[in-house]
């Protein structure tokens, strides 16, 4: 029931509507099992919610911030008479399973929370009002991206002991995520209806290659004898051709890092058209070295989350301008979208401004046991996320999957097809990768693998916690062990949970001075290593969690508090990444 596997980004144009229905929409919570009624008619005990944004915290409710199960929205829209052409129902996100009606019928299903997925609708819309019903799932389990725990215990919660008492005690259903953020839960991102001619373009796929001061640009299409025209960003025409041609820029501007330049291709095919913002940029790893346009560069930036107040994952647009202004303000280049893919805004904002993307799957808590349970839920979303991002030149690698089991040779085996598959599906082959954390670094089976080594690692904090001068030979003596790979390494999380306000005149844990001390520790270390290519602390910002004894109120690991004040940290980080090329 699902359209197929491309998915423009929707526009307003000439030949294309677009009709937002974003707003307040009835709701209901419902229960573990999925009620085969609900969709069918008007929901008659409703509470009103907004969307797109997570349902756990716009109530001042614990039925909702801790729900378990299905939860039924509801809105009414009525559309203009349109003729001849396609309509289109299209959602940004819903996490993380769902099942949408019109009028009372089925009309798509869909797995994964943090990509889009549309459904025509020409031929099953009224005259008049209709009724769209989304009936959405948060539960995960092992079979899941990411990953839920199945045995009654959180990533970071207390286990259950046997005592009588806990043996006689009647716990209800809930969800146990196997990772560290939040399982915010619901229609994360815009939903859209839109429309195209019968005869349309369903994809579109752009490819540069540099030749000295010019460069050749290749628009394909999924239609043939398209017609191209490319402006450069002051509107005037630069080059026009065929879709499939090569299509020649003189005096090319690049696309560089902190220095974007964007070229718009506008593609028509009969009564359609749509236009695709591009960069013209090369990604190479040489060596040791990581080249964007054949100049080494060093990624300087953080891990981040989609998270807000009130908010949760939902898409916040405001937050997106704020966050990017506050990595320029700090000097940092770059993140990794930790750890699942980010909204199509947050990329194209980032396309915009010059910041540097490690674009990651939800890939998160995978253990041992998930290898043979996922099917191709995997290979589904390495798919989906380059064909929806392929574009953008921000991006400049994927990664796989966050801190996985990867100490067997299972490991290598699950992984490598994976590796294979993004570098087949992604028309530029960027360097592709696996965050891991292992205990016993010297047994992994897929970092060493990878075009890129990314490791996270917390040598003062969670290893050596407190003890500084433990911390630094430790991280000394991985980065020797890694270096006979010859390759380049990005440590992609470190840090320490630091209360905003808390001091001490000896850094102490949880102290401002102590994450600044931490910071300046590691990075001593990572300085003298030719073959470390970047530094992503963890984390941008302070971010929500499940409950637990090691989490007051979520993850303090932020360099910035979770309404985006800087700690002391964040001083020391603009005035390191400032001066460090």
């Amino acid at each position: 029931m699902i359209s197929g596997d491309f998915m423009l980004f929707p526009q307003l144009n000439e030949s294309r509507w677009l009709f937002s229905l974003d707003g307040i929409w009835n709701f209901t919570l419902g229960g573990e099992a999925f009620d085969e009624n609900a969709p069918k008619s008007i929901i008659k005990k409703s509470e009103k919610i907004y969307v797109p944004a997570s349902y756990n915290d716009q109530k001042a409710d614990a039925r909702f911030r801790d729900h378990y199960g299905w939860v039924y929205y509801q809105t009414a829209f009525a559309l203009p008479a349109i003729s001849n052409a396609r309509i289109m129902l299209r959602f940004g996100a819903v996490t993380h399973a769902c099942r949408v009606y019109l009028n009372g019928e089925e009309i798509a299903e869909h797995t994964g929370g943090f990509l889009p997925f549309e459904v025509e609708i020409t031929d099953l819309l009224n005259a008049g009002e209709n009724l769209l019903t989304v009936a959405v799932c948060n539960i995960i389990d092992s079979t899941t991206l990411p990953v839920g725990n199945e045995i009654k215990q959180s990533m970071f919660g207390s286990g259950l002991p046997h005592f009588e008492s806990v043996k006689a005690t009647k716990i209800k259903p809930r969800n146990y995520p196997n990772f560290d953020f939040f399982n915010y839960s619901g229609i994360h991102r815009s939903v859209c209806i839109y429309t195209t001619p019968k005869e349309h373009i369903d994809d579109v796929t752009v490819t540069t290659e540099i030749n000295g001061d010019s460069a050749a640009v290749t628009v394909k299409t999924d239609v043939e004898n398209a017609s191209v025209v490319i402006f450069d960003a002051e509107k005037n025409e630069v080059a026009c051709g065929k879709s499939g041609e090569a299509l020649t820029i003189t005096n090319v501007h690049l696309w560089q890092p902190g220095k974007a330049y964007l070229y718009t291709a506008k593609i028509t095919y009969k009564n359609d058209c749509y236009t695709q913002k591009f960069g013209v940029r090369s990604v190479e790893v040489k060596g040791d070295k990581f080249l964007i346009n054949g100049a080494p560069f060093y990624f300087k930036g953080f891990g981040k989350h989609e998270d807000s107040e009130t908010n949760g994952r939902g898409i916040n647009e405001v937050l997106n301008i704020k966050d990017l202004s506050l990595m320029k303000w700090i000097g940092a280049n770059s993140f990794r979208t930790s750890h699942y893919p980010y909204s199509e805004e947050m990329l194209s904002l980032c396309d915009e401004e010059g910041i540097v993307v490690i674009a990651e799957t939800p890939a998160v808590g995978l253990g041992k046991e998930s290898y043979g349970k996922l099917g191709n839920a995997h290979k589904k979303v390495v798919e989906d996320m380059i064909s929806r991002d392929k574009n953008h030149p921000s991006i400049v690698m994927w990664s796989l999957a966050n801190e996985p089991y990867t100490e067997e040779d299972c490991a290598y085996d699950y992984f490598m097809p994976l590796y294979n598959l993004a570098h087949k599906t992604d028309p530029q082959s960027r360097p592709v990768t696996v965050v891991v954390c292992n205990n016993d670094y010297t047994k992994d089976k897929t970092a060493v693998a990878m075009d890129v080594i990314c490791i996270n690692r917390y040598y003062g904090w969670y290893i050596f916690g407190g003890d500084l001068d433990a911390a630094k030979q430790a991280m000394t003596a991985e980065m020797n062990y890694f270096s006979k790979y010859g390759k380049p390494l990005i440590i992609t999380e470190y840090g320490a949970d630091t209360i905003s306000g808390m001091h001490s005149a000896v850094p102490g844990m949880f102290s401002e001075e102590y994450q600044v001390e931490y910071y300046k520790c590691i990075n001593s270390v990572l300085d003298s290593f030719e073959f470390v290519i970047g530094e992503h602390a963890w984390n941008f910002a302070d971010f929500q969690t499940v409950q637990g004894t090691m989490r007051a109120d979520g993850n303090k690991k932020g360099i910035f508090t979770r309404d985006r004040k800087p700690k002391l940290a964040a001083h020391y980080f603009r005035s390191r990444w400032q001066n460090k090329k």
